[in-house]
This record gives C-alpha cells, sequence and structure tokens, in this order.
C-alpha cells in the first residue's frame, strides 16, 4: 500500500496568511528596474503610516531587502519552531535570504524543489503574527517564486508591476500582467520607475530611459497606471547603506511621487 503524504506546512501557510489582512505582491519580468527599491518603499511608509508591515524577499538567489534595510549579517531569534523576522523600524519586520544566509557572497545553488520548501518556510514557520499588511518582493520573471507564492497564497490582495519605459522593459511588464491575469491575481497597476534624472550641475531633466511606456501599457492592458518616479542618485546610496531612502527624503520629487503611488492601495 502507498503512503500518503500529507503536507501539514500548507495547513500552517494557510493559518499564518488568514492573521494577515493585505498581501501585496511587487514583481517584473526584468532586472533592474528598481523593483526591490519600490518594495521596500512600499512596506516602510505603511508602517511609518501605523500599519503593522511585514517585508518578505522571495528572491531566493539575488536578494537584496536585508542590504537595503540595514539588516544584513543580524541574527534571527527563534520562539520554539518559529523564526523572528527582524524588526527594521517599529512596526516593520522583514526576512530575506539575505538575512538567513550568514555569508552574503555564499551563492544559493538550489532547483525548485528546494526553492518551493524554503518560501514555504518563510510563510508558515516564521513568527509574522497579526498584520496590517504583507509586502511580497519578487525575483524578476515569471518563474517558480512569483508562481509558487501566488498559489500559496490565493487570496493575495493584488500586485504591482515595476517598469522603465525601455521598450523590452515594457514588453517584459506587458508578460508580467499577463501571468498575473492568468492566476487571477489583481494588477494594482503599473509603476514607471527612472523615468528622468534632475542634472545637479545645471538643474536640467535628463530622461535615462524612455518616458510615458508604463503609462500606455497599463491604458491598453486596461489596467491602472500607478505613476512615474524620478531618478535619485541618493535612492542607490541609501540602498547600499541599508537606510530607508522614502522616510530620510521625504520632500524629493522620488519620495513624493512614490507616496501617489502608493496613496490609493487597497491596504485595510
Amino acid at each position: 500500500m502507498h503512503k500518503v503524504h500529507i503536507d501539514h506546512r500548507e495547513d500552517l501557510v494557510r493559518a499564518n496568511m488568514a492573521r494577515i489582512k493585505t498581501k501585496i505582491l511587487v514583481m517584473s519580468n526584468k532586472g533592474g528596474v528598481g523593483k526591490s527599491t519600490v518594495a521596500v518603499s512600499l512596506a516602510a511608509l505603511l508602517a511609518a503610516s501605523g500599519k503593522k508591515t511585514g517585508l518578505l524577499d522571495i528572491d531566493i538567489h539575488g536578494p537584496s531587502a536585508a542590504r537595503m534595510t540595514g539588516q544584513e549579517n543580524k541574527a534571527h531569534a527563534v520562539d520554539g519552531p518559529l523564526i523572528e523576522p527582524l524588526e527594521v523600524m517599529p512596526g516593520l519586520k522583514m526576512i530575506s535570504m539575505g538575512s538567513v544566509m550568514r555569508e552574503a557572497d555564499t551563492p544559493v545553488i538550489w532547483r525548485g524543489p528546494l526553492k518551493l520548501g524554503v518560501l514555504k518556510q518563510f510563510l508558515s514557520d516564521v513568527k509574522w503574527g497579526d498584520l496590517d499588511a504583507l509586502v511580497i518582493d519578487a525575483p524578476p520573471g515569471t518563474g517558480d517564486e512569483p508562481l509558487t507564492i501566488c498559489q500559496l497564497i490565493p487570496e493575495m490582495t493584488g500586485a504591482i508591476v515595476v517598469t522603465t519605459g525601455q521598450a523590452v522593459a515594457l514588453l517584459d511588464s506587458r508578460k508580467a500582467v499577463n501571468f498575473l491575469k492568468t492566476l487571477g491575481i489583481p494588477v494594482l497597476g503599473i509603476l514607471e520607475n527612472m523615468t528622468a534624472f534632475c542634472c545637479p550641475h545645471c538643474a536640467k531633466e535628463i530622461t535615462l530611459f524612455r518616458t510615458g511606456g508604463g503609462e500606455q501599457a497599463a491604458k491598453e492592458m486596461s489596467v491602472p497606471f500607478l505613476g512615474s518616479v524620478p531618478f535619485d542618485p541618493a535612492m542607490v546610496e541609501a540602498g547600499d547603506a541599508g537606510r530607508l531612502y522614502v522616510l530620510d527624503n521625504p520632500g524629493t520629487p522620488a519620495a513624493q511621487a512614490l507616496k501617489r503611488a502608493f496613496s490609493g492601495l487597497p491596504v485595510k
């Protein structure tokens, strides 16, 4: 007689996720568009507004949330069988392979089944508790990690698709939108990132990539357009140093654009 394998971890996932009111996936189908910066900024702004927030980095091979929140090389505490997420600031806690792995330079050379296992652990064995929002930072593409997380959290509130104005990035953003529609995940909107740069010498605006493409793609695909975010070198420096740019520089054009982009999200 064959033994029937029962995955009790999926029951734990459902129980854990039921305690979180809003789950938002931040994704792109192309790397280098600033997706993790957007995810970290969203989580920080939610926490600063009084929402109990979690930040989950599901990029197994190239995690960046730990570095960008200043949590790299900090050890997680445990509470019995549960892992305690790291506290970034009051009201914001996070977990990432970048915080779980003790050596930042060690590559994660895993195939799909191992990645599935750790994603389930991040949802079931982490002591998230009662949260108003969980922001999930996905790796580029529509492969194992975003597919698995959408299947494990079928009640996902929705997803933000981050793009730049390049034609190739816009093509990939359309693929991401179609991926979400296929899975029945609401598309909260397309956000066009790094649209322009204000020259510090002449004060003229320099277009780094094409602009307006994100809005056009959103219109063509009948999904919301969340706005455009200008490029600010200080945002890159803050992320590298583990500082929360959007809170440290609230009056900058980029921070203001991010606030406007997130203002209409359905966070309970």
